[in-house]
């Protein structure tokens, strides 16, 4: 039998068949070795016997294989089934010698090394994806690429590892997950109004029994629900920004938001606004006070809220009741909140017209059968209701400069000739009153529509809740003043 060599090869004549360029074996009549030729434009490199290059197949792989195509860039070609792409095109410690994209060499250059040293030819010399074009590296031996390409690898993937690493990172900070508040106090009260993720967390501990989720808040989790609606709260964000950042529908946040509402009034509510005791009152009151009125037992403020307006009357009068509608055509609804010393809120009256004035409001909210006889009641500005505050033996004092009769400020002198203590209680005064609006936007309104209805079984409006929960909220906070 004779036995060819390599110079026996390189003499054979050779023929184009199809297409392929081919050698013909004299010692064999019908033998053919099948000659490739690398696909890229002005690369020369064949696969013959004794070369040490690879040739691969093109992947069967519809999506890898078109940006395999697109790698090459030969406008108009399309491969076949004996285009073969050389080694030389492929990441292995050097720049490519030609125009293939480095991110295709660097998407597949595991595959094609992983199957460069262990793939095999077949009876009839069909090669697997990626092939080898020398025999004897095919039966196991690596070739130059394959065995200078693991310490590459191993480079590459501690870089991609670190990449990806800094990207999480990234998306954590950004995305609106557990993880992403739990270290991170600064956000928990710019999303929220609370002060830490451990107060953050009681809330939802408190919570989460009367939480059972429905159909139509399967898609978010309890800290979703919580989260949103302090949100909504906080920042005022409209119903159709939180779908965005939420990936719901506009109906589920609104449902969320009036759930959760409804779970923090019945829940919330009654652990955190209450009326303290005289002697908790004494015990806790701020120091700007101490000198001035040691007998301050709430300081008070009425505050009016815009509503949305609706869109057709018609349909409005023939859905709520009559109560809603006075409401509407007021286009306000009027609060009177009260708040201890250090700036607790202790009371929160149902939301009323506005058009309802100050003495009214106070006479049927209940506020006045919270005084004591000698209690001292401190309000901003002129509320209209001292004669009511002393027929229960309290005094109302008014600190703010715009006060009436009575009041601090009646003297229409400037800051500067008031004496320090009063000028303190002032400013302390203000700050408690404007707190609350100021840590839950949604207080200062416009109020949407889904938000003013009156619940049909308690007759409660929606927002009176909602001012109820923000107060409690607020109560979970750092006061407003210290105490010493």
């Amino acid at each position: 039998m004779y036995e060819a060599t390599k110079s026996h090869f390189t003499n054979l004549p050779t023929a184009t068949i199809l297409g392929v360029r081919i050698v013909l074996e004299n010692h064999h009549p019908l033998g053919l070795i099948m000659v490739h030729t690398c696909v890229v434009a002005g690369c020369r490199n064949r696969r013959i016997p004794g070369t040490s290059l690879s040739f691969y197949r093109f992947p069967r792989d519809p999506d890898r294989k078109q940006r395999w195509i697109a790698a090459v860039n030969r406008e108009g070609w399309l491969p076949n089934d004996g285009s073969r792409l050389c080694s030389t095109h492929f990441i292995s410690g050097t720049q490519p010698t030609l125009s293939i994209k480095q991110s295709i060499n660097e998407q597949y250059d595991h595959d094609v090394a992983q199957s460069a040293s262990s793939s095999s030819t077949s009876d009839n010399g069909e090669e697997s994806e990626p092939v080898s074009s020398d025999s004897k590296d095919r039966g196991g031996k690596p070739g130059k690429r394959s065995a200078a390409e693991p310490d590459n690898y191993e480079d590459v993937l501690k870089i991609l590892k670190k990449e990806n690493r800094a990207l999480q990172e990234s998306v954590d900070k950004m995305s609106l997950s557990e993880t992403s508040f739990r270290n991170d106090p600064e956000k928990v009260r710019f999303y929220t109004g609370l002060p830490n993720y451990f107060v953050f967390e009681t809330v939802m501990w408190l919570l989460a029994p009367h939480m059972n989720g429905t159909k139509n808040m399967v898609k978010l989790s309890k800290f979703q629900q919580l989260l949103l609606t302090l949100m909504r709260l906080r920042l005022d964000l409209k119903n159709q920004d939180l779908a965005y950042r939420f990936g719901v529908k506009v109906g589920t946040v609104t449902r969320t938001v009036l759930r959760m509402v409804n779970v923090m009034s019945t829940t919330l509510v009654p652990t955190a606004v209450f009326w303290p005791s005289r002697a908790e009152l004494r015990k806790n009151l701020p120091a700007a006070l101490h000198s001035t009125y040691p007998d301050c037992a709430v300081i008070i403020d009425c505050f009016r809220v815009t509503l949305e307006k609706p869109g057709s009357e018609v349909n409005l009068l023939s859905q709520i009741s009559k109560e809603t509608v006075h409401h509407y055509f007021n286009n306000t609804l009027k609060y009177m909140i009260g708040m201890a010393p250090q700036g607790v809120v202790t009371f929160v009256s149902r939301g009323s017209p506005g058009s309802v004035s100050d003495k009214s409001l106070a006479e049927g909210c209940g506020f006045l059968g919270k005084l004591l006889p000698g209690d001292v009641v401190l309000a901003d500005k002129d509320l209209d209701i001292g004669e009511s505050v002393a027929a229960h033996g309290a005094l109302l004092k008014i600190t703010g400069s715009d006060g009436g009769e009575g009041s601090e400020g009646s003297e229409g002198v400037s800051l500067t000739d008031i004496s320090p203590e009063r000028l303190s209680v002032r400013r302390h005064v203000e700050r408690v009153v404007s707190m609350v609006k100021l840590r839950y936007s949604m207080l200062t309104g416009p109020v949407e529509v889904p938000f003013t209805a009156a619940e049909r079984s308690s007759n409660i409006f929606t927002f009176d809740k909602i001012v109820q929960v923000a107060c409690a909220l607020n109560n979970l906070c750092i006061s407003a003043a210290p105490l010493e």
